[in-house]
């Protein structure tokens, strides 16, 4: 294949070489580099206002607060989103954490009475070359028509594509000498080869923007947006997203984040796992902001979340935009007549019915036998679409409310949790795949932000075990991830040499990332620049010898 000047590709994954074809043609490759090297030095703007951001608020010990100079957008009653395509009104349960490469699980979605399907590239996705070609072409066909058995784009589910984050980069694709960044070929690709049918069809092109931190950097997606509906005849708004906010910082900004999206925007999501991280992402090494055990203390009905969802509706239906909930991760036990499938469901059914009860107009589910009981309970709490109508002019949100941190500690039980599934997660992104199950649910990139975050932050603060008093070291959690790995062994069925020395390394990533001295901003971020990761996936097979096992 010849590449335009500036472009640079790798080869093809084995196995996937007439889909590398179909997807990177002479077209589709000029419009990439177009994409990228128009708005790559904004994209790098961003990234360094974040750094910026965090520098500020470490030097001045300062807590973030509703801003004056934007105050003017707040005050303004007058301004509201454009409405949504009528595919969107409806969106009570969506599908999460689908992971495009899985075409299994892809096609089972598109044939589910869902209202909408995420289509994860970034927390549930493990980005491999071969899952991100993969994932694009299983959407390319989903959109034209070419899986047997599957309702057509119009009839089935929506699609809402989910690119990855600014956080990350691509290693196979170079323009102007730079990695591309995800995002942008994510979107890229995806809007070159579906964004006309799905308009066509009135079935998109709509996504999700994950881990956005502030307007600039809702500001920059819409240029995006722009430019991109310009270069491909798309009317003004033909593109609509539904941003996450899973930032604290963006917590503050969420009426402004509507406004930069004002014709493009489907709302705003809320979700419990890397809200909280983000936590300790901006003031772990805050004594006063100490998260407590996640397992035993961190709930939506604590007052710093339920704050956060209950401003986030107030501010989505004050300007006419939708607001939905987060995943259930649950899994449902298969023997319906059984005592655990009554418990899980009556465990979510309760969760669930707090965020309806909320006013959100939707939320996600993973198990797919949880579509239509959940469908049935918007049903019996909420008459009509949606629920736009409720704009909850009684509520007052402060900054205290949202900076509240629950009281508690840490629990046995909950360190060894969070050391499993942060090991698990890496021996995942190790075999390629960006999620796993684990004691009855999904855990994905969410759960372990979380999970490492709160073993770093408690390191960082010496906290004590509830159990027995002991300090939480270096040497503890050494301790501890050894045992745990044991544990492992016999849950993941380590059953070869190749398995075992993954989760040996695996937990090896772990503890490195949980004991730095400066917090790692994103666990994916440090995995997916991280030699062992790059090695096992461009080589196809574990490059254990560059991070020789030591537990």
């Amino acid at each position: 294949m010849s590449c335009p000047e500036g472009v640079e590709l790798s080869s093809p994954p084995r196995g996937l070489e007439e889909e590398y074809s179909r997807l990177f043609t002479a077209d589709a490759l000029l419009f990439l580099r177009e994409l990228v090297s128009t708005l790559d030095e904004e994209v790098d703007q961003v990234l360094k206002l974040r750094v910026l951001r965090k520098a500020q608020l470490d030097l001045s010990g300062d807590l973030p607060g509703f801003s004056e100079a934007t105050s003017y957008i707040r005050s303004d009653p007058t301004w509201r989103v454009l409405p949504v395509p009528p595919r969107l009104q409806r969106r009570h349960v969506d599908v999460g954490d689908l992971a495009p490469c899985d075409t299994q699980r892809l096609m089972q979605a598109l044939q589910s009475p869902a209202q909408g399907l995420q289509i994860d590239f970034d927390d549930g996705n493990c980005p491999t070359h071969y899952n991100q070609i993969k994932g694009i072409h299983n959407v390319y066909k989903a959109v034209h028509n070419q899986f047997p058995n599957v309702p057509s784009i119009s009839q089935a589910p929506v699609l809402m594509l989910r690119p990855r984050a600014w956080n990350m980069v691509d290693h196979n694709m170079m323009v102007n000498g730079k990695e591309v960044p995800g995002p942008l070929y994510d979107f890229g690709l995806l809007m070159f080869h579906c964004g006309k049918t799905l308009f066509k069809y009135k079935s998109g092109p709509f996504f999700y923007l994950s881990k956005v931190e502030s307007f600039m950097e809702a500001r920059l997606w819409n240029k995006i947006f722009v430019w991109t509906q310009n270069k491909l005849g798309l009317p003004l708004g033909s593109i609509k997203a539904t941003v996450l906010i899973e930032n604290v910082l963006a917590a503050f900004e969420m009426e402004e984040i509507l406004y930069e999206l004002q014709e493009h925007s489907a709302g705003l999501n809320c979700g419990i796992w890397d809200y909280s991280a983000s936590f300790v992402n901006k003031f772990g090494h805050r004594e006063a902001f100490l998260l407590p055990d996640r397992s035993k203390y961190v709930s939506m009905e604590k007052r710093f979340l339920r704050s956060y969802m209950e401003l986030l509706v107030q501010t989505c239906h004050r300007r006419g935009a939708f607001a939905t909930g987060g995943m259930a991760a649950q899994l449902l036990p298969q023997d319906h007549r059984s005592p655990s499938h009554r418990t899980t469901l009556a465990n979510v059914t309760r969760l669930k019915l707090l965020e309806i009860k909320a006013g959100v107009d939707g939320f996600m589910v993973y198990d797919l036998g949880l579509i239509e009981a959940m469908q049935k309970l918007f049903q019996m709490h909420i008459r009509g679409d949606n629920q736009l109508h409720r704009v909850r002019d009684d509520l007052t949100v402060t900054p205290d409310d949202l900076l509240s941190m629950p009281t508690g500690g840490v629990t046995l039980y909950g360190l060894e949790h969070n050391i499993a599934v942060g090991v698990l997660f890496i021996d995942a992104w190790l075999l390629g795949k960006g999620h796993f199950f684990y004691r009855g649910q999904v855990e994905d990139s969410a759960t372990a932000e979380i999970s490492r975050s709160q073993v770093w932050q408690w390191i960082r603060h010496e906290a004590r075990l509830e159990d027995d008093n002991r300090l939480v070291t270096r040497g503890l959690v050494t301790d501890l991830t050894q045992k745990v790995v044991r544990e492992l062994r016999v849950v993941t069925c380590c059953d070869t040499a190749r398995a075992e020395q993954r989760l040996l390394t695996a937990a090896e990533m772990f503890l490195e990332v949980v004991q730095k001295r400066d917090f790692p901003e994103f666990l994916t971020t440090y995995l997916n620049l991280d030699h062992t990761f790059i090695s096992s996936h461009t080589n196809g097979r574990l490059a254990a010898g560059n991070h020789k096992p030591k537990l």
